[in-house]
């Protein structure tokens, strides 16, 4: 029976606020009635677990230290509940620390650790509480929750790969957009007026940039407001089925990045299934979840085409090589994997080097971006402050002759 949360008025116009266990709503009113109660607003209490914790966040680098304690703690053989205690006991990250107490007192209330974790997605997602399920079916929890922490290691790793391919570009281009930003803004306007007082007849760079720098002075208040809505734009674009799709597979076919990309997805995806493979997690629910966490559309409907094939009774080689995103060389490892039954071997083999690979990539690119970025800020830099000599040469030479 739910528990509703109710705040009305007596017949003496007090309010009266309370909890009461009803079948409905509207039973709840007709109770409230006869105590001559008249409600004005009636809300479900969320059940225990539900309320997820309130809002907050939980990052990948606190996970991989909770099961690696958690591991060590169930292997040296404290009970569930008393882990988790202890873990909760100790967590800084208040939004976790409430998860934890929260999964704890569903555990101690017979829950499964794996039921127990389900309503919390911010914190464990399908992955991992289909690992823990599978963990606790065979008995083998300290495993699960060894590799799981291994898991979520690399994936910080690999995520930490694309921040650095990532952030020293966009930082520069950045600081190069604020200067010139600047020029335009407040130095040439002072050549502006010096032209203009000169009467000197400009050439068409220099018109240009004079053309650039009016509309930065008579509209340069709005530009954080069009890159604002330029970025909640994109976002909610990026949020639709098909904006997500159209953007995901533009990044795959831009030169250099798109490549790393593949590359990011296929080590995520083989980490991922031979983790789940490896753990006892059935192969198409493996799929799915592989699916699921691959954070690219197109990879994701690749997968899912993939899984739909296995289901029908194929092998995963044929569906795998036909959807055209895995390299040959991951596909024929995958085969022989199939073949020799040794998938989630093979699976991390894949792993392993292709997680190389993306460093290898990562350092190419940073190694290229590198003297094309120089080279784009020069020309640029240097563009402007030549438009605006340009006029200066012409006036000594007229001068001169």
């Amino acid at each position: 029976m739910p528990t509703y949360t109710f705040t009305g008025k007596n017949t003496k116009g007090a309010t009266v606020s309370g909890e009461r266990s009803a079948d409905s709503k509207v039973a709840l009113t007709q109770l409230l009635r006869k105590e001559q109660i008249v409600p004005q607003v009636i809300k479900e209490k969320a059940k225990e677990g539900s309320s997820k914790a309130g809002r907050g966040s939980v990052g990948a680098k606190e996970l991989a230290i909770f099961f690696k304690q958690f591991s060590v703690m169930i292997d040296a053989g404290l009970p569930l509940v008393q882990c988790l205690e202890i873990m909760g006991a100790n967590q800084e990250n208040q939004y976790f620390a409430k998860v934890i107490n929260e999964v704890r007192t569903s555990v101690e209330g017979g829950s499964s650790l794996a039921n127990a974790m389900r309503p919390y997605p911010k914190a464990f997602d399908d992955l991992m509480v289909n690992m823990m399920e599978a963990g606790e079916a065979g008995g083998i929890l300290d495993v699960i929750l060894q590799r799981l922490s291994g898991y979520v290691e690399k994936a910080v790793k690999l995520k930490s790969a694309v921040k650095s391919a990532l952030i020293y570009p966009l930082s520069i281009c950045g600081i190069a957009g604020l200067v010139v930003f600047a020029l335009m803004r407040f130095v040439v306007p002072i050549f502006a007026n010096l032209f203009t007082g000169l009467g000197v007849e400009l050439p068409l760079p220099t018109k240009i940039v004079m053309g650039i720098s009016h509309f930065t002075q008579t509209f340069g208040i709005l530009v954080p407001f069009i890159a604002f809505g330029g970025a909640w734009a994109f976002k909610q674009i990026y949020a639709t089925p098909g904006g997500r799709m159209a953007i995901d597979q533009i990044t795959l076919k831009i030169p250099v990045l798109g490549m790393l990309m593949r590359k990011i997805a296929v080590a995520r995806f083989t980490r991922t299934l031979g983790t789940l493979i490896t753990s006892g997690v059935p192969l198409l629910d493996a799929m799915s979840i592989t699916a699921r966490t691959s954070g690219n559309a197109v990879i994701e409907q690749a997968i899912m085409g993939v899984r739909k094939a296995i289901e029908e009774g194929r092998n995963m080689t044929e569906p795998l090589r036909e959807c055209g995103i895995f390299p040959n060389m991951v596909v024929q490892m995958i085969g022989v994997g199939e073949q020799t039954g040794a998938m989630d071997n093979m699976l991390s083999k894949i792993a392993d080097f292709y997680e190389d690979e993306v460093d290898s990539a990562v350092k190419d690119m940073l190694t290229l971006l590198e003297p094309m970025i120089i080279m784009l800020l020069g020309v640029v830099i240097g563009g402007v402050v030549v438009s605006l000599y340009l006029p200066l040469f012409s006036l000594i030479s007229k001068l001169a002759g």
